[in-house]
């Protein structure tokens, strides 16, 4: 049976998010764990075609066809897999589906409702994914930030995913944004305070906490965010700024996420076999000369 790590993000979205779950991805899979990944989407268009690339970012487009979300580019590059269109859930999606089941009768007269039905569906799309893919560990990210009114039928979806399947079968992980004032150098962990909040508002605590700064942070932030997260010192990880991107899961292993996820999971910890991945990085660090490449195409001032 599939065990998931839901990923939610706070204070601010564009935080990383999608680097930080193919990445803990990548040390499961180095661990000999199959894994898969799935972006959930809050927004009610049922897939990324139809909107401005402004607004949302690129489109990644699937072997199968589907435009979906950026971060199905991060998973597929991180963890070398071929992920299908299912694997982006948005609201509209998830809507559609339940409007057409309401209209065919499936729901026997019942008031149909965000609880259950809604997230019923969220649980089903979810599962049905874990299980197409035979993965071992299904790494789910919540798009946007905890507290939008787009994301709660999600959230709420994942609370009662961790009553169903347990503590070793669900386990949250929480990406938020440290800030350092430019004029003192001083990293604030007041936004982060209350997004934590906001998280147990909902239901939800988080089993780790991945800190996003500009720059390395110092023990006590990292101590201050355990006691506010209600976590232990070593479950709060830091993940700062760094060229390239795929360095992030060698940040994160020297951090001992490895161990944390084996641990929190109920695996068996296997030595991840990262060597690689070590290579890669190294080659990236010791580019010698830029290679001018012409490429023609519309939206071409996004930074995506």
């Amino acid at each position: 049976m599939a065990k998931y790590v839901f990923v939610t993000g706070g204070v601010l979205s564009g935080l990383g998010k999608g680097i930080t779950t193919a990445s803990m991805g990548l040390l499961l899979k180095s661990m000999g764990y199959p894994v898969t990944s799935i972006k959930i989407d809050p927004y009610v268009n049922v897939d990324a075609g139809t909107m401005n690339p402004y607004m949302h970012g690129e489109v990644f487009v699937t072997e199968d066809g589907g435009e979906t979300d950026l971060d199905l580019g991060h998973y597929e590059r991180f963890l070398d897999v071929n992920l299908s269109k299912d694997n982006n859930i948005t609201t509209g999606k998830i809507y559609l589906e339940v409007i057409t089941k309401e209209r065919r009768g499936d729901y026997l007269g019942q008031t149909v409702q965000i609880i259950p039905h809604v997230t019923d569906e969220i649980k089903s799309k979810v599962r049905e994914i874990a299980r197409r893919s035979s993965a071992d560990v299904v790494l789910v990210e919540i798009g946007g930030t905890v507290g939008d009114i787009e994301g709660l039928p999600f959230l709420e979806a994942a609370r009662q995913m961790r009553l169903e399947e347990g503590p070793r079968g669900v386990i949250f992980v929480h990406v938020v944004l440290v800030p350092r004032l430019s004029t003192t150098g001083e990293f604030k962990t007041k936004p982060a305070q209350h997004s934590f909040q906001e998280l147990r508002r909902i239901g939800i605590q988080p089993d780790l906490i991945v800190a996003r700064s500009e720059k390395p942070l110092d023990g006590g932030v990292k101590s201050k965010l355990a006691l506010f997260g209600n976590v232990r010192v070593e479950e709060v990880v830091n993940s700062y700024d760094v060229d390239p991107v795929y360095e992030v899961p060698l940040i994160l292993r020297s951090q001992g996420v490895d161990r944390l996820l084996a641990s929190k999971l109920g695996l068996e910890y296997r030595e991840p076999d990262l060597g690689p991945w070590v290579e890669l990085v190294e080659r990236f660090k010791k580019l010698s000369r830029t290679v001018r490449v012409a490429m023609v195409g519309k939206y071409t001032a996004l930074k995506d």
